[in-house]
């Protein structure tokens, strides 16, 4: 089992593998030493919505950990916890109660986090892609999707926050943090290595669909605009692909869609990215209600196109490619101490 997604009729596979740098293996579970590490030794809080993008998280984990020594939680703070390393780097990944879902769940999950663990924050999984080949935005099933600021958007965009004005007039009230220095700078470094060397996310995700073919799971041969049947949609409406050279998942930088509605209509789908701009190039329902409680970056699988073929057949591989770019990104960070790396996390507040 290797880090490619299932080949689909107009791509054509690469079969080279080009030297990659150094990974981390995955050692047997346990505890730094045996011992558990205190709580304020785990700077990375990894936020994932879903049990399927939760396991792609500990899939990655070079360790696991038992709960963390003498770790308080706060009363208030209803989450559930896995904790372990990754690189050089102890992080505990929280998720949402099953069944629960929308940015006012993900403010909640956030809220309860920092009151337990303050730290730099990441939040990894599933979203909608929204793919405009003609504008050189070819995005695939399995693709990533990655938040960066763009002009005043700190790149995740509120798009359901709008005020109400007369003559019909919708004022935008989407202001949001953008994501601490550090994992800005993080990211700066491995935009430019990759430049030059084949990210290492590939080989993570190998290792992982090796080790946990369970994460392989997903979709039809086939790439639709919106799903895995369109036997009964207009043929004149098929958007053409080209080839690509590999069908390792490709990474793109731009700005996320957050709102409460689970877009699932064509139409729907290109309002929201009219509204948020050319450079929107996804749609989920978590990052909104995060970003201004946990600043953190926003790194998203592309499961399905927001239209009415929308499945969860690519669920699995999708979190597990965005998990595969959360850990390369992590070993970008600078490993410090604990202290140095919370006020690094501090957010900076986007006017607006």
């Amino acid at each position: 089992m290797n880090s490619k997604r299932p080949l689909q009729d107009d791509e054509v596979s690469d079969t080279s593998h080009p030297k990659r740098p150094k990974t981390f293996d995955i050692v047997s579970h346990g505890s730094h030493g045996g011992v558990p590490l205190g709580s304020d030794h785990y700077t990375v809080g990894w936020i994932a919505a879903l049990p399927i993008e939760r396991a792609a998280a500990t899939a990655l984990l070079d360790e696991r950990h038992h709960e963390s020594q003498g770790f308080s939680q706060n009363p208030s703070d209803t989450n559930s916890y896995t904790w372990g390393r990754m690189g050089e780097h102890n992080i505990v990944t929280a998720s949402l109660p099953a069944g629960v879902y929308g940015t006012t769940s993900a403010a909640t999950n956030a809220s309860n986090l920092l009151s337990s663990l303050p730290q730099i924050g990441l939040l990894v999984g599933i979203g909608g892609g929204i793919a405009r080949p003609d504008k050189g935005m070819d995005i695939r099933l399995g693709d990533v999707v990655v938040s960066q600021p763009e002009g005043a958007t700190g790149g995740v965009v509120q798009y359901d926050l709008v005020k109400a004005k007369s003559g019909g007039e919708r004022e935008r009230k989407d202001f949001l943090n953008i994501p601490p220095p550090v994992l800005l700078h993080a990211l700066a470094n491995l935009r430019a290595e990759h430049e030059a060397e084949e990210p290492m996310m590939n080989e993570f995700l190998s290792k992982m669909l090796r080790d946990k073919p369970r994460m392989a799971k997903s979709g039809p041969g086939y790439i639709h605009m919106g799903g895995c049947d369109c036997r009964g949609c207009d043929p004149n409406r098929k958007v053409p692909r080209v080839v690509r050279d590999s069908t390792d998942p490709k990474i793109h930088y731009g700005i996320i869609a957050s709102g409460n509605t689970l877009v699932k209509d064509a139409a729907e789908r290109d309002e929201v990215a009219k509204h948020v701009g050319e450079q929107c190039l996804c749609v989920e329902m978590e990052a909104a209600g995060l970003i201004n409680h946990h600043p953190c970056l926003v790194i998203r699988g592309i499961c399905d196109y927001a239209d009415s073929h929308k499945n969860d057949r690519w669920q699995r591989y999708a979190s597990a490619t965005a998990a595969a770019f959360g850990k390369e990104l992590l070993s970008y960070v600078p490993a410090s101490d604990p202290q140095k790396t919370r006020r690094a996390a501090k957010p900076v507040l986007r006017a607006g």
